[in-house]
């Protein structure tokens, strides 16, 4: 192989690279902009701070389907829009003060959610099929690791842990277990199409 061979190679693979990387950008800013969108999905209830939001479903389908690096990162990107004041949190809110306030918890618990959910499943791959019980298991989880930060921040604001367990956890259980459901329907179509679409 001659030199300019070689050249031609190495340019090849650095467009593709680029090319890798614009998509991987685009999708990390989709699934942000996918978990903002869940911000117009918000029913507050009367009695309890946490309201029903989409964001925690948006946010674990972010890990299930594009993986930890990309979903965490997409997650990441939301979280900092609304840090800097866009209102992207439940009720269109935006701001510092909503990490601060009692149901900042759930906000960090989306970042983890995501995490969690792409590292058990893994980033999607042509032709790679993801087991069921991995799915069940990276959704499951995904749920429960919302409520670990969510709930002790909760906790501190209501000074009482079966207060905080009455009104963050026991009121979403089944809301979430049919978010679980569709997420396990969902996901693995959109896996799909992520590699068969963006994959290298």
């Amino acid at each position: 192989m001659d030199n300019s061979e070689k050249h031609t190679q190495a340019h090849e693979g650095g467009r593709g690279g680029t090319g890798r990387t614009a998509r991987s950008l685009s999708l990390a800013a989709l699934f942000a902009a996918l978990v903002a969108a869940g911000t117009f999905v918000s029913i507050p209830l009367p009695f309890t701070p946490v309201p029903v939001v989409l964001q925690n479903l948006f946010s674990l389908l972010a890990g299930l389907v594009l993986g930890p690096v990309l979903g965490g990162g997409a997650v990441g990107l939301y979280l900092l829009a609304g840090l800097i004041g866009v209102p992207v949190f439940a009720g269109a809110t935006g701001g510092i003060a909503r990490f601060l306030g009692p149901t900042g918890g759930f906000l960090i618990g989306y970042l983890l959610s995501a995490l969690c959910a792409g590292l058990i499943c893994g980033r999607p791959r042509q032709g790679a099929r993801l087991p069921l019980w991995r799915l069940i298991l990276a959704v499951t989880a995904g749920f429960l690791v919302i409520y670990v930060p969510g709930l002790i921040r909760l906790r501190f604001a209501l000074d009482s842990w079966p207060k905080a367990l009455a009104a963050g956890f026991v009121p979403f259980i089944a809301g979430d277990a049919l978010k679980g459901v569709l997420a396990v329907l969902i996901a693995p179509r959109l896996r799909r199409l992520v590699a068969d679409k963006f994959g290298p």
